[in-house]
């Protein structure tokens, strides 16, 4: 991680769980299968809140059968969000290592909840791998408030 990153203090404030589902049609054993992954971010000014989204769909001849989305909210620190703000362009930049760490987390808690909800189902053998979030998000999130 950069410099950056670890001059940034932050808290998980909270977990959602966005989206789950389990489309058992969608499902063939001997299926070519395919998993899709994807991130989406928030910022919230006001409560100096950054949400991260890591969103799962597996994927069965084409066909979504298990799809889950997760986000961390995370609150930082005011001296923090200070450093990251541009009052003047009334912008927050989050720095891409940052950013990285975030996701690695997300992923993680992730992975915890597609467990707890596919428990003592068929659906349990399906887990999430490691995912190289370094090769995905490769910029800084850069956020633009409303005035």
């Amino acid at each position: 991680m950069d410099n950056e990153t670890k001059e940034v203090s932050f808290a998980l404030v909270k977990i959602t769980t966005e989206q789950f589902a389990t489309i058992e049609s969608n499902y063939r054993e001997d299926g070519d299968f395919k998993l899709q992954v994807n991130f989406r971010f928030g910022a919230d000014k006001a409560s100096r809140i950054v949400a991260v989204f890591s969103n799962f769909i597996f994927e069965c001849n084409e066909k979504p059968f298990l799809v889950v989305e997760v986000g961390c909210h995370f609150v930082i620190k005011p001296e923090s969000w200070e450093k990251q703000l541009n009052k003047a362009q009334n912008t927050l930049v989050v720095p891409v290592g940052l950013v990285q760490h975030l996701a690695v987390l997300t992923v993680g808690t992730t992975r915890g909840v597609l467990h707890a909800k596919t428990e003592n189902t068929s659906f349990n053998k399906f887990f999430l791998p490691t995912v190289n979030v370094a090769e995905i998000l490769v910029n800084d999130q850069k956020f633009l408030f409303a005035e």
